[in-house]
C-alpha cells in the first residue's frame, strides 16, 4: 500500500472513530459542536474555549477534532466538539451537515456569511437542531434561538473618539476595513465614521479592506505608504489588521503613526503597552461564547431561553491606562 493511501486510511479511521464517539454522545443529548472561524486568529480560539469550558461545566461532552491525515486522535470526552469553518461557507454547510448527523443537541456558530449562513442554520433548525449565534449576525430572525453579538456600533465610536483625540483632531489616516461579507465589518466602520467626520481636519486619504487578515494588512498598508507617505494615524476594523499595520509601519521605519483596532487581543494588548498602537475596543469572546452555551443549556431543558433572540453586549476602550488587565479578551479585576 502507498504511503498516500496508508495517510487516507489512518485519516478516515480516525475521523470514523471520532464521529462514533460523537453520535454515542448525541445519543445522550450530550453533544454540542461549536463551530468558529480559524482559531489562527485568537479572538475565535477564545471562543471555542469559552464554549467549551461553559459546557463541561454544565455537563455536555462531546470529542475534539482530528486534524490532518496525520493528526493523533485526541483523548475522547471534552466538552464539546470544535470546528473551524475558515471564513468557507461550504465547509460550513459540511459541518452543519455533519452536526446534523451526529444529532447534536445544539451548535454554537460564529458564522461565514451573514447571508450565506441563513439557509444552513434553517436547515439545522429543520433537522431539531437549535443553532446559537456569536460575535456576527445573520441576515434573518426566527431560525437561530439567539444571536449574541458584541455592541459593534458602541465599541467603534469609543475606538474612534479615542483615536481623534490622540491625533489632535487633525490629520491625514487610512481606514482598513474587514471582509465585506461580515456585517461587523460595516457596522465598524460606520461607527468610526459618524464620529470621525464630525471633524473637518480628519482627512481619509484610503479606505481598503484586507479581509481581516494580518498578512493582507501588511501588504495594504505598504501600498498606501507608498502613495501617502504624510498619513498620521491607522485606524482598523481589527486587531489583526492592526498588527499587519503596525508591522508595515516599523519595517517603512514609521513610528510616528498613529494605529488603532478592535477586538481586545493579548497581541494589541502588549502593543499598547509599548507604546506602538494606541488603542483597542474590547469585544467580550469569551464571555459571549460562555453565555450562549448557557442559553443554550437552558433552551435544551425548558424549550426556552427567556430571553430576546438578538442580544448585544457593550465593548470597553482599551488604552495605556486599562490595557495591563486585558488577558484572552476579557478584563481581569
Amino acid at each position: 500500500m502507498s504511503l498516500r493511501k496508508t495517510l487516507k486510511t489512518v485519516s478516515l479511521g480516525l475521523l470514523a472513530g471520532i464521529a462514533l464517539t460523537a453520535s454515542a454522545l448525541a445519543a445522550d443529548g450530550k453533544l454540542i459542536v461549536i463551530i468558529t472561524p480559524s482559531h489562527d486568529n485568537p479572538f475565535f480560539k477564545q471562543e471555542a474555549v469559552g464554549a467549551q469550558a461553559k459546557a463541561k461545566e454544565l455537563g455536555y461532552e462531546a470529542a475534539q477534532e482530528a486534524v490532518g491525515a496525520q493528526a493523533k486522535a485526541k483523548e475522547l470526552g471534552y466538552e464539546a466538539a470544535i470546528y473551524s469553518h475558515d471564513d468557507d461557507a461550504n465547509k460550513q454547510n459540511d459541518l452543519i451537515d455533519s452536526a446534523i448527523a451526529q444529532k447534536a443537541a445544539a451548535i454554537i456558530l460564529d458564522n461565514a456569511g451573514a447571508d450565506a449562513t441563513v439557509a444552513a442554520v434553517q436547515k439545522a433548525k429543520d433537522a431539531g437542531v437549535p443553532s446559537f449565534l456569536i460575535d456576527r449576525e445573520i441576515n434573518a430572525t426566527g431560525i437561530a434561538v439567539t444571536q449574541i453579538v458584541s455592541n459593534n456600533y458602541q465599541g467603534a465610536t469609543l475606538v474612534a473618539e479615542s483615536f481623534v483625540e490622540a491625533m489632535g483632531e487633525k490629520g491625514n489616516f487610512v481606514e482598513l476595513v474587514g471582509k465585506e461579507s461580515d456585517t461587523n465589518a460595516g457596522v465598524r466602520s460606520k461607527g468610526y465614521h459618524d464620529v470621525i467626520d464630525q471633524y473637518p481636519d480628519m482627512k481619509m486619504v484610503a479606505q481598503q479592506s484586507a479581509n481581516w487578515s494580518q498578512t493582507e494588512a501588511f501588504s495594504k498598508m505598504e501600498s498606501i505608504l507608498q502613495a501617502n507617505p504624510d498619513v498620521k494615524g491607522v485606524i482598523s476594523g481589527n486587531d489583526t489588521m492592526a498588527m499587519g499595520a503596525m508591522a508595515a509601519l516599523e519595517a517603512a521605519g514609521r513610528k510616528d503613526v498613529l494605529v488603532a483596532g478592535f477586538d481586545g487581543s493579548n497581541d494589541v494588548r502588549d502593543a499598547i503597552i509599548a507604546g506602538k498602537i494606541h488603542a483597542t475596543g474590547l469585544q467580550p469572546a469569551f464571555r459571549q461564547a460562555q453565555y450562549a452555551v448557557e442559553l443554550a443549556d437552558k433552551f435544551l431543558k425548558e424549550g426556552k431561553t427567556g430571553q430576546p433572540e438578538k442580544i448585544s453586549m457593550d465593548c470597553v476602550l482599551i488604552t495605556k491606562d486599562n490595557a495591563a488587565k486585558l488577558d484572552n479578551f476579557a478584563l481581569k479585576d
